[in-house]
């Protein structure tokens, strides 16, 4: 579905004409080292990945909307819970449409496990806009209270079901975070020692 729809960032054709160091290839085809967990991720594998989740989001999607069309406007809590089920469905499939076309930055070719921390953390900030009213997702209409409210509830194993995750999944993200975190404290040092280097060749000087 995903395919017949957009075109995959990096085609096999443009891989084998690209001269990026960081695309590299074995007998199981190209591949890059992740970033966040310096493992190589195949690009076929991670486009594959991308379709299946993109069609179980889709017929998550789908279900939902008969669900919704056959509630009595009445059951307001009921409509609340599938609105919340829709925000999430609705990022998620926008997630991986933008990372499944772009083809600007090897950095959206990543371990299934990192994008699906990177879908859950747009879902919590996601989720935080929806509640200060910045943003009018079409989900939500006449109940924003209670739709946050069942966003928290089912974020996670929602996300969980549709990537197809075991739960252990999400407990790793706080490893990309202290990574960030490393790299951060590294480039800092690093610009603090260049700053007093070049202030001791600047006093020589005079």
């Amino acid at each position: 579905m995903l395919d017949s729809r957009y075109q995959r960032g990096f085609s096999n054709e443009r891989l084998s004409a690209n001269q990026e160091p960081k695309v590299r290839s074995d007998e199981k085809g190209f591949y890059i080292m992740s970033l966040s967990e310096n493992t190589k991720v195949y690009f076929e594998d991670f486009y594959g990945f991308l379709r299946a989740t993109y069609d179980r989001a889709a017929a998550e999607r789908k279900v939902l909307n008969q669900k919704i069309a056959e509630t009595p406007t009445d059951r307001a809590e009921t409509l609340a819970y599938y609105a919340a089920r829709g925000v999430i469905v609705d990022l998620m499939m926008r997630t991986i449409r933008r990372f499944y076309s772009d083809g600007a930055n090897l950095g959206v070719v990543m371990t299934p496990w990192c994008f699906g921390t990177v879908v859950l953390e747009k879902i919590e900030v996601y989720r935080d806009r929806i509640s200060k009213g910045e943003v009018q997702d079409p989900n939500v209409t006449d109940y924003p209270y209670d739709v946050v409210n069942y966003i928290d509830e089912v974020y996670k194993s929602a996300l969980l079901e549709m990537f197809d995750f075991p739960e252990k999944a999400f407990q790793m993200r706080w490893q990309y975070s202290e990574l960030l975190r490393r790299y951060s404290k590294i480039l800092s040092d690093i610009t603090v020692r260049l700053q007093s280097v070049l202030t001791t060749v600047k006093s020589y000087g005079a």
